[in-house]
């Protein structure tokens, strides 16, 4: 909880910080990356400090944090914390991380606030980092615990399937032959490659295949500017990634997990390379015998490329109850249709938990038509790839 003197001062200062907060980001990463050129390198995505994503990504977070601890003080932010704290344990952040990361965002604020940053307002918001980074610090150390530390572990591809002209599904065993961690479906792992100029970029794909096996699965998808920093390592990996190659993953992580009672009905909602959790999440509940209704929605370009389209389906067609809703932009077949998803017409049951993974306009227009049929918000659930934009967009 911040203290009474802190909130004061944080709710007086919120204005204006929020408003210089994109500037101060930006500051913080220049002068960061300027010390610790290895994190650009090594740990931070290259695509997405170009694209200024993760800049946005950061301060939303910030203000959205900073906003609850002066408007909801008694009540803890778990799900925003958590959901960083899944994706910093993925990558391997250590404590001793974020006292770098303090130093030179406080040096960013003052740098762009000036005189504006007296000892009190320093104070003020100095309580506000410590907060948010010891919280997330405490999750990460159990999400840790839990996985007997953080190690970057070598798996072989054992295949590779070309899913759509745009989408390479990889199935991937241990190197060293030894045992495999279960994970929950909806989790994704981190993936470590060396690309040809020596960085070891790291990106996080969700894990397609069903849980309960030996083999991991991701499915990746191409962003066709090779060029282009956001699509260097899935390029390398189209290109360059074969049967008989080695990639380094991390253990399982994400909070994007199916929770609640097995009389719970849900709604999956997916768009373009959205469906992977969700082929996971549909290949649990087939597994498990699932009796309550699910419904099924996804939306994409075109019938060829909708990735693991045959998988989507079929595990669907397993469950006893179980309604599928199919969009196309184009070439829809009978049974899908045309056009954008809309959910105008699609019955929600009472009760229902959803699940949402795909573009943020697509998300935001699902959660819009899911509350207005009477979904809690509560049970209303998503996962972004990428940076959290959502928290930047307000």
């Amino acid at each position: 909880m911040l203290s009474e003197q802190s909130a004061a001062t944080v709710r007086a200062t919120l204005p204006v910080v929020g408003a210089a907060i994109g500037e101060i980001t930006e500051r913080f990463y220049s002068g960061l990356f300027a010390a610790h050129p290895d994190l650009l390198r090594d740990l931070f995505n290259r695509g997405n400090q170009a694209a200024g994503t993760q800049r946005q990504a950061l301060a939303g977070s910030i203000a959205a944090f900073a906003t609850h601890l002066v408007e909801r003080p008694d009540v803890r932010p778990d799900a925003m914390l958590a959901r960083i704290a899944h994706k910093h344990a993925s990558l391997g952040v250590a404590p001793e991380q974020y006292e770098v990361v303090h130093q030179h965002l406080f040096a960013a604020i003052a740098g762009v606030l000036g005189e504006a940053v007296t000892p009190e307002v320093a104070a003020a918001w100095d309580e506000v980092y410590w907060l948010m980074a010891n919280a997330l610090i405490a999750i990460e150390k159990r999400l840790y615990e839990e996985r007997e530390g953080h190690a970057w572990r070598p798996w072989e591809v054992v295949e590779r399937v070309v899913e759509t002209p745009d989408v390479v599904t990889f199935r991937l065993r241990p190197a060293d032959g030894g045992p495999v961690r279960d994970f929950l479906p909806g989790q994704y792992v981190s993936v470590r490659t060396e690309l040809p100029d020596g960085a070891r970029q790291i990106r996080q794909y969700s894990l397609s295949g069903a849980p309960g096996t030996s083999v991991r699965q991701i499915s990746v998808k191409r962003v066709h500017d090779a060029a282009a920093p956001d699509g260097e390592v899935s390029n390398h990996l189209h290109a360059r990634v074969h049967e008989g190659g080695v990639l380094e993953l991390s253990e399982p992580y994400g909070d994007l997990v199916l929770s609640g009672a097995e009389d719970t009905p849900l709604l999956l909602a997916s768009a373009g390379i959205g469906v992977t959790p969700m082929t996971a999440m549909l290949a649990h509940l087939a597994a498990t015998d699932h009796r309550a209704p699910v419904t099924v929605v996804h939306a994409d370009r075109s019938p060829a490329a909708h990735a693991l389209r045959v998988d989507h389906e079929a595990y669907a067609a397993k469950l006893p109850d179980a309604a599928v809703h199919l969009w196309y932009e184009q070439d829809a077949p009978q049974g899908a249709r045309t056009g954008l998803a809309d959910l105008t017409d699609v019955a929600v049951h009472p009760g229902t938990r959803a699940y949402l993974c795909g573009p943020l306009p697509f998300m935001r227009a699902v959660r819009e038509q899911l509350l207005a049929k009477g979904v809690r918000a509560a049970d209303i659930h998503y996962e972004v790839f990428g940076p959290d934009l959502w928290l930047a967009a307000g």
